[in-house]
Formats: C-alpha cells, sequence, structure tokens
C-alpha cells in the first residue's frame, strides 16, 4: 500500500469525535484516570484521516487525536456521482467493513463509525456493512483501509495496459 504526503495546511479540515472513552491505570497509589478520544479529520473533497489521542482532560486528548489524524491522511478517489469506484472490503483486526458503490440519491446507508469516515471523505453515496467486530477504533481504521485501497478506472487500465472502455465494459 503506498502513501502520499498531504498538506493538512492546505485544507479546510473538519474534525468529528467518533469515540471517547475513560481509560485506568492502576498504580501503587491508587488508580490513574485518562481520556483516549478517537478523531476523524476530513475536507469532504476526498481526504480523510483517523486518529487517537489520549491526555488527562478530553479537550487535550481531542487536540492530541486531530494531530494524529491529520498525519495520517489519505486520499479516495470518488466517481461521478460521489461514490466510491467499486466495491471493496476493508480489514483491521478483528473488524471487516464490506463498502459498496451505489447509485445517486441513494445517501450514506452505514453505522455510526464507517459513517463519519465518508461523511468527512465526501462521500454521498454508499452503502456499507460492519463484519465482524464493532469495536469503533478498528471500524474506522477497517473503512480507512478500504478507502485507501481503491483504484481509479484509469489506474486499472494503465496496469493492466487496456483502454478505459474496455475496463468499464
Amino acid at each position: 500500500m503506498k502513501r502520499e504526503i498531504i498538506d493538512a495546511s492546505q485544507l479546510e479540515l473538519t474534525e468529528n469525535v467518533v469515540a471517547i472513552k475513560r481509560v485506568t491505570k492502576v498504580v501503587k497509589g491508587g488508580r490513574n484516570m485518562r481520556f483516549s478520544a478517537l478523531v476523524v479529520v476530513g475536507d469532504s473533497n476526498g481526504h480523510v484521516g483517523a486518529g487517537m489521542g489520549k491526555a488527562a482532560e478530553i479537550p487535550e486528548a481531542i487536540r492530541k487525536g486531530k494531530e494524529d489524524a491529520m498525519k495520517k491522511l489519505i486520499t479516495v478517489r470518488l466517481d461521478e456521482n460521489n461514490s466510491i469506484t467499486h466495491d471493496i472490503q476493508g480489514k483491521h483486526t478483528g473488524a471487516s467493513v464490506l463498502l459498496k458503490k451505489s447509485p445517486e440519491g441513494t445517501g450514506i446507508i452505514a453505522g455510526g463509525p464507517a459513517r463519519s469516515v465518508c461523511e468527512l471523505a465526501g462521500i454521498k453515496n454508499i452503502r456499507t456493512k460492519s463484519l465482524g467486530s464493532n469495536n469503533k477504533q478498528n471500524v474506522v481504521l477497517a473503512t480507512i483501509t478500504a478507502l485507501s485501497q481503491l483504484k481509479s478506472p484509469e489506474e486499472v487500465a494503465r496496469l493492466r495496459g487496456k483502454a478505459v472502455e474496455e475496463i468499464l465494459g
């Protein structure tokens, strides 16, 4: 999987906090409470990323999560009706997410974590199904993995040494 570097400072990024968890570490003096935040950022125009942040206070955890997500931005290839170019399945640990191309007017049919990734990526028509684990962090990362593996018809044609019309049929 080839990753291209995207300059996050040039993009108008929106953030969406998917999950905030209170995590506890038991130490000699008692319990250490911290917060973990899962944040998805995107520009609704083909760029999306997800990150985790941990801190003693919630706003600080969210800020760290946003910074982490901005470092991990990916580019999503969309077709003419703001859907993905082809059906694909993404997997991360126990979570698996199936993304299906949809015609104009379908909208975003997706569960919570996958929906936030699709909305911030700029996808308007898609159907998704979360398979396996429903852990929010793993579902978000599985969705991002699937979106990063998408190929445009032009790329597929170039790889196979054919014309785009031959690929699309």
